[in-house]
């Protein structure tokens, strides 16, 4: 007879965590749900799922011989073809595994699952590169169980070594091809750098946040770009930047990024670090939590850890509470940031205008923003202020144009247009919006980049 299970083509996966004394069982059910979906995103199915609970990780097999059989008997009755661990696994543990389930049962990590992952959706040289090199990383210290169909045959006269010797071989070869990818992802971020500065006249917005937080769904939203959204982990990998209209003639880039995940290995973050610099180096950054997922302080715990690492400022993140469609009442974390936080739905738009307006006016409050107020009656100096590089937004009112600038003092002497400095941008006066004579044909404000 043939079993239900026999007809679905999705790979079989039995998902296993371990319960240490530390570790409250809660919590490692919810590590291991996200493992769920993050084998969903990879093609497979949660078909059974275990937990040991011990005191320390058993150097052997991390959850120690016994319970190791059992997996293998799990994985015989529920016709699973992969194993998949939530702790990270050594070479040898991996090896020890695999003697112990049938032997066509892979045994794997959620590291491994990650890569394959970004391996399915890099799709720039770039990512495509990034890849490659945390691929290789990972696989360099776990070779010893590639080549265990060769050592058996080390009792034979002529195969003696030839497993080690095949090692040796293929490490070099991957130490190599690591170091050559190195060299590679260093050219693409030299390029990246040059792009960037080409751009850093107009002030930048980053989107982070933890994986499936809708930061894909927010950019869409904010900059109407064709992109695409999925309720899938690691749905955007490739970095994408789009113009921004804040409002009142002020605009911004907006990058979004690969998005945030617990317990991802430090190697794996390494080689994606070139794409987080992105946020870096971002005037503003927007950290994007769930705030309707069970565990969002964790994630956002996460995400600011992530921040500090790349030398964020704390100073420059906002944090917006999303998918507040979801839920019944009003959140009031509090902590959620050091500016404060804003509650959003990218699906419905709601608490939108408020991102927007608390974007524009930090923009225009750093301190290396110059504002500029200029009658039009005076042509000669408005011709002037608009042939100004580096302006972040201008908006025209019946009498005046206020244009605001990244400049600096001696540039704006040199242009004598510092008497017509203002404190900040303010409200637009009246008739804002109207162009003077001769003014048509600009563009829209907010293409002012």
């Amino acid at each position: 007879m043939t079993m239900m299970w026999e007809t679905d083509q999705r790979e079989r996966a039995v998902l296993v965590g371990l319960a240490p004394s530390t570790r409250r069982r809660s919590e490692v059910e919810g590590h291991l749900d996200e493992l769920a979906r993050l084998v969903d995103t990879a093609g497979g199915i949660e078909v059974a799922r275990m937990v040991q609970e011990r005191m320390a990780v058993d150097p052997a097999t991390v959850v120690g011989a016994g319970f190791a059989k059992r997996i293998g008997e799990v994985c015989r009755d529920e016709g699973a073809r992969l194993v998949v661990f939530d702790e990270d696994l050594t070479g040898s543990q991996m090896r020890n595994l695999e003697e112990v389930v049938p032997d066509d049962v892979k045994v794997v990590d959620r590291a491994a699952v990650i890569l394959d992952i970004f391996a399915a959706r890099a799709r720039t040289r770039e990512a495509r590169t990034q890849v490659e090199l945390a691929q290789l990383t990972y696989l360099l210290p776990r070779l010893t169980r590639r080549w265990q169909h060769l050592s058996r045959q080390a009792g034979g006269i002529g195969t003696r070594g030839v497993g080690e010797t095949q090692l040796e071989i293929d490490r070099r070869l991957i130490s190599r091809r690591i170091s050559r990818l190195r060299k590679d992802l260093k050219a693409i971020e030299s390029s990246r750098r040059r792009r960037r500065s080409k751009r850093s006249f107009a002030p930048t917005v980053a989107l982070v946040g933890y994986t499936n937080a809708g930061k894909s769904s927010l950019f869409h939203r904010l900059t109407r770009a064709d992109v695409g959204v999925e309720d899938r982990l690691f749905a955007t990998l490739d970095p994408r930047a789009r113009k921004v209209a804040l409002g009142e003639g002020v605009s911004a880039v907006l990058t979004d990024t690969v998005g945030f995940i617990r317990k991802l290995p430090h190697h794996l973050v390494a080689p994606f670090r070139s794409t987080l610099e992105e946020t870096a180096e971002a005037d503003l950054v927007v950290h994007v939590v769930d705030a309707s997922h069970p565990s969002w302080e964790d994630h956002l715990r996460v995400g600011e850890e992530v921040l500090s690492d790349l030398g964020v400022e704390p100073a420059k993140v906002v944090v917006a509470l999303n998918k507040m469609d979801l839920l019944d009442g009003r959140l009031s974390p509090g902590t959620a940031g050091a500016r404060g936080d804003v509650q959003i739905s990218a699906l419905t738009g709601e608490g939108l205008p408020e991102l927007r307006s608390l974007l524009r006016g930090l923009l225009l409050a750093a301190p290396d923003v110059i504002v500029l107020r200029i009658p039009l009656a005076e042509a000669e100096l408005v011709e002037r202020a608009l042939s100004l590089p580096y302006r972040l937004a201008r908006r025209f009112s019946k009498d005046t144009l206020s244009v605001a600038v990244r400049v600096t003092a001696e540039r704006l002497e040199e242009t004598r247009l510092m008497p017509f400095c203002v404190a900040s941008w303010g409200p637009a006066p009246a008739g804002a919006g109207r162009r003077p004579p001769g003014s048509q044909g600009r563009g829209e404000e907010h293409a002012d980049l």
